[in-house]
Protein backbone atom coordinates (compact mmCIF):
# COMPACT_ATOMS: atom_id res chain seq x y z
CA UNK A 1 0.00 0.00 0.00
CA UNK A 2 2.46 2.36 1.04
CA UNK A 3 6.34 2.11 -0.66
CA UNK A 4 8.19 2.50 2.92
CA UNK A 5 8.07 -0.97 4.32
CA UNK A 6 6.80 -0.37 7.91
CA UNK A 7 4.02 2.15 6.74
CA UNK A 8 2.99 -0.87 4.31
CA UNK A 9 3.02 -3.69 6.95
CA UNK A 10 0.96 -0.73 9.42
CA UNK A 11 -1.34 -0.73 6.70
CA UNK A 12 -1.79 -4.21 6.42
CA UNK A 13 -2.54 -4.35 9.89
CA UNK A 14 -5.71 -2.26 9.52
CA UNK A 15 -7.19 -3.99 6.76
CA UNK A 16 -9.02 -6.52 8.55
CA UNK A 17 -12.64 -6.45 9.69
CA UNK A 18 -16.05 -7.42 11.09
CA UNK A 19 -18.17 -9.17 13.70
CA UNK A 20 -21.50 -9.13 15.40
CA UNK A 21 -22.51 -10.89 19.19
CA UNK A 22 -25.42 -10.46 20.51
CA UNK A 23 -26.11 -10.62 24.37
CA UNK A 24 -29.03 -12.75 25.98
CA UNK A 25 -31.97 -11.11 27.87
CA UNK A 26 -31.46 -11.12 31.76
CA UNK A 27 -29.53 -13.30 33.07
CA UNK A 28 -29.89 -16.51 30.69
CA UNK A 29 -27.22 -17.94 28.51
CA UNK A 30 -27.78 -17.12 24.81
CA UNK A 31 -27.65 -20.21 22.33
CA UNK A 32 -27.59 -19.80 18.44
CA UNK A 33 -30.66 -20.97 16.19
CA UNK A 34 -30.20 -23.34 13.37
CA UNK A 35 -30.38 -20.19 11.08
CA UNK A 36 -27.24 -19.29 10.06
CA UNK A 37 -27.13 -16.42 7.45
CA UNK A 38 -24.09 -15.29 4.96
CA UNK A 39 -23.40 -12.06 3.91
CA UNK A 40 -20.68 -11.27 1.18
CA UNK A 41 -19.19 -7.88 0.13
CA UNK A 42 -17.01 -6.36 -2.16
CA UNK A 43 -14.52 -3.70 -0.12
CA UNK A 44 -13.48 -0.82 -1.35
CA UNK A 45 -10.54 -0.12 1.48
CA UNK A 46 -10.01 3.72 2.57
CA UNK A 47 -6.20 5.28 2.14
CA UNK A 48 -3.72 4.36 5.06
CA UNK A 49 -4.56 6.87 8.13
CA UNK A 50 -1.99 6.88 10.89
CA UNK A 51 -3.00 8.81 14.05
CA UNK A 52 0.77 9.03 15.89
CA UNK A 53 -0.99 9.12 19.73
CA UNK A 54 2.72 7.67 21.55
CA UNK A 55 5.13 10.87 21.56
CA UNK A 56 8.16 8.13 22.70
CA UNK A 57 9.18 7.13 19.12
CA UNK A 58 11.90 4.42 18.29
CA UNK A 59 13.79 6.04 16.21
CA UNK A 60 13.24 6.11 12.54
CA UNK A 61 9.83 3.65 12.71
CA UNK A 62 6.90 4.98 11.48
CA UNK A 63 4.82 3.25 14.32
CA UNK A 64 4.64 2.70 17.97
CA UNK A 65 2.47 1.34 20.85
CA UNK A 66 -0.70 3.06 21.19
CA UNK A 67 -0.24 4.66 17.92
CA UNK A 68 -3.68 3.90 16.16
CA UNK A 69 -4.98 2.93 12.55
CA UNK A 70 -8.43 4.34 11.37
CA UNK A 71 -10.45 3.25 9.06
CA UNK A 72 -13.65 3.99 6.66
CA UNK A 73 -14.09 1.68 3.94
CA UNK A 74 -17.21 1.39 1.27
CA UNK A 75 -18.95 -2.11 0.99
CA UNK A 76 -20.74 -3.45 -2.15
CA UNK A 77 -22.95 -6.23 -3.52
CA UNK A 78 -23.21 -6.99 -7.15
CA UNK A 79 -21.56 -3.33 -7.69
CA UNK A 80 -23.55 -1.38 -5.65
CA UNK A 81 -22.68 0.51 -2.66
CA UNK A 82 -24.79 -1.04 0.11
CA UNK A 83 -23.06 0.21 3.42
CA UNK A 84 -19.77 1.30 4.59
CA UNK A 85 -17.48 0.07 7.42
CA UNK A 86 -15.72 2.34 10.04
CA UNK A 87 -13.20 1.36 12.80
CA UNK A 88 -9.25 1.94 14.24
CA UNK A 89 -6.91 -0.29 15.50
CA UNK A 90 -4.36 0.18 18.51
CA UNK A 91 -1.14 -0.98 18.04
CA UNK A 92 -0.79 -2.95 21.10
CA UNK A 93 2.49 -4.50 19.93
CA UNK A 94 5.91 -3.80 17.97
CA UNK A 95 8.45 -6.78 19.15
CA UNK A 96 8.74 -9.40 18.01
CA UNK A 97 5.53 -8.83 15.53
CA UNK A 98 3.59 -5.83 14.82
CA UNK A 99 -0.11 -6.67 16.42
CA UNK A 100 -2.99 -4.18 16.69
CA UNK A 101 -6.32 -5.17 18.45
CA UNK A 102 -9.13 -4.26 16.07
CA UNK A 103 -12.81 -3.19 16.15
CA UNK A 104 -15.43 -1.53 13.76
CA UNK A 105 -18.70 -1.19 12.77
CA UNK A 106 -20.52 -2.09 9.64
CA UNK A 107 -23.50 0.24 8.58
CA UNK A 108 -25.91 -1.51 6.49
CA UNK A 109 -29.92 -0.66 5.67
CA UNK A 110 -32.16 -2.15 8.84
CA UNK A 111 -28.76 -2.03 11.73
CA UNK A 112 -25.14 -2.12 12.40
CA UNK A 113 -23.01 -5.12 12.91
CA UNK A 114 -20.21 -4.74 15.12
CA UNK A 115 -16.96 -6.63 15.03
CA UNK A 116 -13.03 -7.14 16.43
CA UNK A 117 -10.25 -9.17 15.74
CA UNK A 118 -6.32 -9.59 16.73
CA UNK A 119 -4.51 -7.97 13.71
CA UNK A 120 -0.74 -9.12 12.15
CA UNK A 121 0.71 -7.58 9.29
CA UNK A 122 0.51 -9.70 5.91
CA UNK A 123 -2.28 -10.98 3.47
CA UNK A 124 -3.19 -14.03 5.38
CA UNK A 125 -7.28 -13.92 5.45
CA UNK A 126 -8.39 -11.71 8.83
CA UNK A 127 -10.80 -13.46 10.65
CA UNK A 128 -13.19 -11.21 12.68
CA UNK A 129 -15.53 -11.95 15.59
CA UNK A 130 -19.09 -10.49 15.02
CA UNK A 131 -19.31 -8.76 18.38
CA UNK A 132 -22.95 -7.21 18.28
CA UNK A 133 -25.66 -5.50 16.63
CA UNK A 134 -28.99 -3.38 16.22
CA UNK A 135 -32.03 -3.46 14.46
CA UNK A 136 -32.45 -6.39 12.15
CA UNK A 137 -28.85 -7.58 13.41
CA UNK A 138 -29.50 -7.17 17.28
CA UNK A 139 -29.42 -10.60 18.24
CA UNK A 140 -26.56 -11.85 15.79
CA UNK A 141 -23.40 -13.53 16.52
CA UNK A 142 -20.49 -15.43 14.38
CA UNK A 143 -17.72 -14.66 12.89
CA UNK A 144 -16.22 -13.03 9.38
CA UNK A 145 -13.12 -13.14 7.03
CA UNK A 146 -11.51 -10.42 5.31
CA UNK A 147 -9.57 -10.93 2.59
CA UNK A 148 -7.25 -8.54 0.92
CA UNK A 149 -6.74 -8.22 -3.01
CA UNK A 150 -3.63 -5.76 -2.40
CA UNK A 151 -4.89 -3.03 -4.69
CA UNK A 152 -7.05 -1.14 -1.93
CA UNK A 153 -9.95 -3.92 -2.52
CA UNK A 154 -11.14 -7.06 -0.86
CA UNK A 155 -14.05 -9.00 0.13
CA UNK A 156 -15.45 -9.44 3.55
CA UNK A 157 -17.88 -12.39 4.00
CA UNK A 158 -19.79 -12.67 7.19
CA UNK A 159 -21.53 -15.72 8.69
CA UNK A 160 -24.12 -14.73 11.39
CA UNK A 161 -25.80 -16.52 13.59
CA UNK A 162 -29.11 -15.44 15.67
CA UNK A 163 -28.49 -16.03 19.48
CA UNK A 164 -31.80 -16.42 21.77
CA UNK A 165 -32.66 -16.08 25.32
CA UNK A 166 -33.39 -19.79 26.35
Amino acid sequence: MRNIALLGVAAAVVLGLGGVVAASTGSQAAEATTKPRTLTFDVVFSPFELVEANNERVPGSPIALGDEIVFHDQLSTRGRQVGDQVGSCVIAAVDPEIIANCSGVIRLPGGTIAFQFANVPGPDPKTLAVTGGTGSYRTAGGEGTLVEFGNDKGSLTLHLVRLAGR
